[in-house]
């Protein structure tokens, strides 16, 4: 079941009323992310405002969440004897089968009687997801609740409903409490998955049919000439009370029938099981085929006075159940095999629940503005995981999230005005407002969060200025920073705004201050003249930009003297801390040198645990971290660290042009470079891989004259580095960039949709003419037929009647036709430019003996046996791994 935007406060009200010290405590599952990061401290703030007892458990994988269910979940289920509860996911489980997953549903019918209890009452637990992963499993998302008792009535989902539950969305007179799976809207599924809703509930309760596989025709009326003297009933499957429901695996694109496929919840072949995404869990209830019922176009309904007495056949029934069965399988298919993208950042809908609480302040704010920055350097956009889309043609917003997320900036710009007023009454201009990067606090006391025209360099106030253009990915695609020609081009730009080698690198903050005064009007004078024409951001003379909307800006912190940071400069530090760990003995002394510094990760990086044993204690040091400026500020090292070895990385890979050109995709490998540990984590590995994914599509752009080319995105890029130790390739998949939500994928699919208009209109038209031409031909013979035999004007009238008749049908058919084509234009908007390495990933592990491991809640991140890794890519690149 899902809980609807305008809701959003009502569990926790619900909660907070029903808790108290002894109550058990919330468990807390949080993803090894920034952004959930950033989500859990603004819901942990909420729990302790309101006495909330609570556990935080950090998950790496679905390895972990399969182990957390197992240890802490099920202990707390009232059939185990525990008292219940709520556990909140942040940043996972949104496309898994929680209920499954965290053994809330039992397959063992007779283990479910002998404990007296029904496996649909989730043992009184109730599970909260959060999560800016999408597909969602629509399982969790129109199920997931507990049923009501079964009767000879109630046999059905929709009758089994509790009360407050319609179509799987949460009502005002829902009561809480009972246990259950609680999706949080944040106004996708309302506003886009209406045939989704409409196809699975229709397959929750349509009784099994045995499907052979037979070819079924493209039109009912060939049921119409079935053998009526076929009595034999459907096989139909009546489920009992405790029966489990079944899943579908639809990403199998095989006919077999649906009993005689394994049972696999996942697919992998390593010694830790990963649970397969997306499935459905599909609860089947019986539908009755009474002799006297017939089926209409949308499924069974009872039989009319217009309707013929007789009876269809049973096999005439079964054909039609089968067909729709399949239609409706089609459409939760299809949207399976969308491909993967996000939605609304974990952190953002948090901070919505504090809002609607009251309770927003600018910690919290700081939270949620860090948590959507983070999503932007991990390129999770509308597309999935892909470079951003830069050098639109026209001003509208691109980049992360599109036009989404430019809402979300710009809602975010609004509260940091509201809780954040200016300064009045001295009459002089703020530093930022005449384009001055701040760099300290207005007093000892501040803490305030201020709008900042931040250009896109990299820890521009903790590095030197030329350390931060050079570590710029911005500037590394467009200058070409990796070759000795991109270097002095970074050198000339310096010279042409009149900043001396010497000056640009010495650190930032000590910097002359006419220097810096200058450096953005300087920047905006040249600029255009090294394509960087997006370098800063955009500002009027009289010191605000269009409307005040401030379009662009960044956001900037400040903790009294001790510090001054921007929310990427912590969403770099946080992420460096979850992927590479704090670095206790190297010197922080000298944030420029290398030498010792880089020996001392490498050591820390050559002697990695498997997986999540190294991960989690990271989590707590960026956990810490978010609210420790102390412990934030002794991070920047390795934040600094990490970017050095992606750009070492990158500008090796791409001078020595080791990037492949397979048919789908590029593909590049890292391995025996002196940095190659670091990029065990798929979370640094996705940073490099967007760093030289944005560098060749610039270069596809010069190439196709300055345009995009592939319809406004770059080519998908594949990015393997070698983990000895293990014996396995950690492999990620990145977009082209675009997708649904930009404002060129829409331009884009607004012509396309446009020219197929009015080609198709055209074709009616030519159609109609010629059809009124061959009427007007039947009339002309027919009148011409009477005359010779004496026929009547009534007669006349009905075969005229009857020419009206069949144009009115043929106009029913163009209209059924036309709602065909919208939902096809709808289907593949949607798809537009989705990242779909996740079920080319899964295709290719069910087509070859390659051994895969799926672990990570990016499904575009797999790690692939070492021997294998050849025929894996062989298979990958034929594949569709870009919408």
């Amino acid at each position: 079941m899902f809980l609807p935007r305008s809701l959003l406060s009502k569990l926790y009200l619900h909660l907070q009323s029903t808790r108290h010290p002894l109550s058990p405590p919330v468990l807390v599952l949080v993803a090894l992310e920034p952004d959930a990061l950033c989500a859990c401290r603004i819901l942990t703030r909420l729990f302790k405002h309101d006495y909330i007892p609570h556990k935080i458990q950090p998950v790496a994988g679905y390895a972990d969440l399969e182990r957390a269910g197992r240890e802490l979940v099920g202990p707390m289920t009232e059939s185990r004897g525990g008292p219940g509860g709520v556990v909140v996911c942040l940043g996972v489980g949104g496309m898994a089968d929680i209920g499954t997953l965290f053994g809330l549903e039992s397959e063992d019918e007779e283990e479910n009687a002998v404990a007296g209890v029904n496996h649909n009452s989730f043992g009184g637990v109730e599970v909260w997801v959060v999560d800016a992963h999408r597909p969602w499993n629509l399982g969790n998302v129109f199920a997931g609740f507990p049923l009501e008792q079964e009767t000879e009535v109630a046999t059905t989902l929709v009758a089994r409903t509790p009360a407050g539950i319609t179509g799987g969305r949460i009502e005002r007179a829902y009561r809480p409490g009972k246990g259950g799976i609680v999706v949080f809207d944040d106004g996708d599924i309302e506003d886009e998955l209406e045939k989704e809703k409409e196809a699975y509930l229709a397959l929750v309760d349509m009784p099994d049919v045995e499907d052979d596989g037979e070819d079924l025709g493209d039109s009912e009326d060939d049921d119409d000439d079935d053998d009526e003297s076929d009595i034999q009933e459907p096989p139909v499957a009546k489920p009992r009370a405790g029966q489990k429901r079944k899943s579908w695996d639809f990403l199998d694109e095989d006919s077999e029938e649906e009993d005689d496929r394994p049972k696999q919840k996942r697919r992998s072949n390593s010694s830790t099981p990963i649970p397969e995404s997306p499935q459905r869990p599909a609860q089947r209830g019986l539908i009755s085929l009474r002799d006297d019922a017939v089926f209409s176009s949308d499924g069974l309904e009872p039989p009319s006075a217009a309707q013929p007495l007789r009876a269809p056949s049973a096999r005439t029934l079964r054909r039609k159940l089968l067909r729709l069965r399949r239609k409706h399988e089609a459409v939760l298919r299809d949207y399976y095999r969308l491909g993967a993208s996000y939605s609304e950042p974990v952190s953002s809908m948090m901070y919505s629940l504090a809002s609607e609480l009251g309770r927003e302040d600018n910690d919290l704010l700081w939270m949620a503005i860090v948590g959507v920055t983070s999503m932007e350097l991990y390129g999770r956009s509308s597309a999935g995981v892909a470079v951003p889309v830069r050098g639109s043609e026209t001003r509208a917003p691109t980049g992360w999230m599109g036009m989404r997320g430019a809402r979300i900036r710009q809602l975010l710009r609004d509260e940091v005005r509201r809780l954040n007023p200016p300064e009045v009454g001295n009459g002089r201009v703020l530093p930022e407002n005449s384009g001055i990067i701040p760099t300290t606090a207005r007093s000892p006391e501040d803490t305030s969060i201020r709008l900042s025209p931040e250009p896109k360099f990299l820890l521009i106030r903790h590095w030197s200025l030329y350390d931060s253009m050079l570590h710029s990915p911005y500037l590394f695609s467009r200058l070409k920073t990796w070759s000795e020609t991109g270097l002095k081009r970074l050198h000339k730009l310096l010279a042409k705004m009149g900043v001396s080698l010497v000056q640009c690198k010495q650190s930032y903050a000590h910097m002359d201050m006419m220097l810096k005064r200058e450096l953005r009007t300087k920047l905006l004078k040249y600029a255009s003249l090294y394509n960087l024409d997006e370098l800063v951001p955009t500002i009027d003379t009289d010191g605000k930009d269009r409307g005040g909307a401030k379009d662009g800006w960044g956001f900037v912190r400040s903790w009294g003297w001790r510090a001054t940071l921007s929310a990427q400069d912590v969403g770099v530090v946080i992420g460096a801390l979850l992927e590479v760990g704090k670095n206790t003995t190297a010197s922080s002394s000298d944030p420029n040198g290398p030498s010792t510094q880089s020996q001392d990760f490498a050591a820390a990086a050559a002697s990695v645990e498997p997986m999540s044993e190294e991960w989690l204690p990271r989590f707590w040091e960026a956990y810490d971290a978010l609210e420790d400026i102390e412990a934030l500020k002794a991070g920047l090292p390795t934040a600094q660290f990490l970017h050095k070895a992606i750009f070492t990385t990158g500008t090796t890979i791409l001078k020595k042009k080791q990037i492949s050109h397979l048919r789908a995709f590029r593909m590049c490998v890292v391995k025996d470079a002196p940095d190659s540990t670091l990029f065990h984590h798929p979370g640094a590995l996705t940073k490099l891989a967007l760093w030289i994914g944005e560098a060749l599509a610039e270069q596809e752009r010069e190439a196709a004259g300055g345009r995009l080319a592939q319809g406004g995105r770059g080519t998908p890029l594949v990015v393997a580095s070698l983990d000895e130790k293990r014996g396995v390739y950690v492999v990620v998949g990145t977009g082209g960039g675009g997708g649904p939500d930009t404002a060129f994928g829409d331009r884009e699919a607004a012509k396309r949709r446009t020219k197929e208009k009015e080609e198709k209109t055209k074709q009616k038209e030519e159609a109609k003419r010629v059809k009124e031409k061959l009427k007007e031909e039947k009339r002309e013979a027919r009148r011409r037929l009477r005359e010779e035999n004496g026929g009547g004007p009534d007669e006349e009238d009905e075969e005229e009647e009857e020419d009206d008749t069949e144009s009115e049908d043929d106009s029913d058919d163009d209209s059924d036709a036309d709602d065909d084509d919208h939902e096809a234009d709808a289907t593949r908007d949607r798809g537009y430019g989705l990242n779909r390495f996740g079920t080319a990933f899964q295709d290719v592990v069910g087509e070859t003996n390659a051994r895969v491991r799926i672990d990570s809640f990016e499904h575009c991140v797999v790690e692939v046996k070492k021997e294998d890794l050849g025929g894996f890519l062989e298979s990958l690149s034929m594949k569709v791994v870009v919408g």
